[in-house]
């Protein structure tokens, strides 16, 4: 198999991204991989990161699912995922933890509004997603309507009120979880006002 069949099942087998390491565990030296993506074969989408030339249409979702693993679908596009807005997000909003690298978060091809996360408040709420069949960390609905009370200021009015109204019409939503991640994430005076208004019409 020549190098550049060996490159691209390494790449088409990880999702569409591979790191260097893949291709050096294949027998493949780092002048080779830089040879090909010197030659267009090959495109570096982050140090040490890489993706075929022609497949760069590929999905935001696994660049995040690649790049970012320990980072949480967030804020407004939590919202947008639950169905609470409408307003189709221009970038990805993530969570990670205020210790997190800031230059891991420089990546080609994805624009993302980060949020800096306390680590003792990262993992409240977290769980998983199905984002256009990529698998992603994402905040549950309550966390999200908590960090809606958190980062009220970076939210449009709009947005904001839709969105409540929009959980408390949702037959899934968990009162107690939003209670109880509220008083954790000390939004709880704030966010009981405006719901016990909205819960009781």
């Amino acid at each position: 198999m020549n190098k550049k069949k060996i490159i691209e099942k390494i790449i088409t087998d990880a999702g569409g991204i591979a790191k260097t390491s893949e291709f050096v565990s294949a027998g493949l030296s780092n002048f080779d991989v830089a040879s090909l993506c010197n030659a267009g074969y090959i495109e570096r989408i982050r140090h040490g990161y890489y993706q075929l030339s022609e497949k760069t249409s590929i999905q935001e979702e696994q660049l995040l699912a690649s790049l970012l693993p320990e980072s949480v679908v967030c804020v407004e596009s939590a919202l947008f995922y639950y169905g609470y807005s409408d307003f189709t997000p221009r970038q990805w909003s993530i969570a990670v933890p205020r210790t997190f690298s800031k230059t891991r978060l420089k990546i080609d091809f994805l624009s993302a509004k980060i949020y800096y996360i306390q680590n003792n408040l990262f993992e409240i709420g977290k769980t998983t997603g199905n984002f256009n069949g990529v698998q992603l960390a994402v905040y549950d609905r309550e966390r999200t309507i908590c960090d809606c009370f958190k980062y009220r200021t970076k939210i449009d009015n709009e947005m904001f009120n839709k969105s409540l109204n929009a959980y408390i019409a949702d037959d899934k939503k968990n009162l107690r979880n939003l209670s109880n991640y509220a008083k954790e994430m000390r939004v709880y005076t704030k966010l009981m006002n405006v719901m016990e208004v909205l819960l009781n019409g």
